[in-house]
């Protein structure tokens, strides 16, 4: 077990885990100022994407007590979402919804978000 979670309670105490809670509320309140026609759309999957990796994080921090290659696939999961929520970013840029300040730091702190699971996923315990 990495120092980290010998360390924490819960999934909460996790510090990737409070990034991506407050990029995804972020996001999702963000989400809400696209067209109409997006909120279905583009605005739905930035959404979705963004706290799935707080709901995998959550999820495999629960299984790990039971199963380190249960949490690691979870893990793996929330990196996932996480690359896919850089993909929602750079179309809300270039579709105009985003200015590119904004895509940049959101952009940079996905990537650190993924840095911190993948280091996670391939701790040794």
């Amino acid at each position: 077990m990495t120092d980290d979670r010998k360390r924490t309670g819960s999934f909460e105490d996790l510090e990737v885990f409070k990034r991506a809670y407050r990029l995804s509320l972020l996001l999702h309140q963000t989400s809400l100022t696209f067209p109409a026609i997006e909120q279905h759309a583009l605005a739905d999957q930035i959404r979705r994407s963004s706290k799935s990796v707080c709901a995998n994080i959550a999820e495999g921090y629960a299984r790990q007590a039971w199963s380190r290659p249960e949490f690691k696939r979870f893990v793996r999961l929330a990196l996932s979402s996480a690359d896919e929520t850089r993909v929602w970013l750079r179309y809300c840029l270039d579709l105009g919804y985003i200015g590119e300040a904004d895509w940049k730091t959101w952009r940079d702190e996905c990537q650190e978000i993924a840095r911190m699971l993948f280091a996670l996923a391939c701790s040794p315990q």
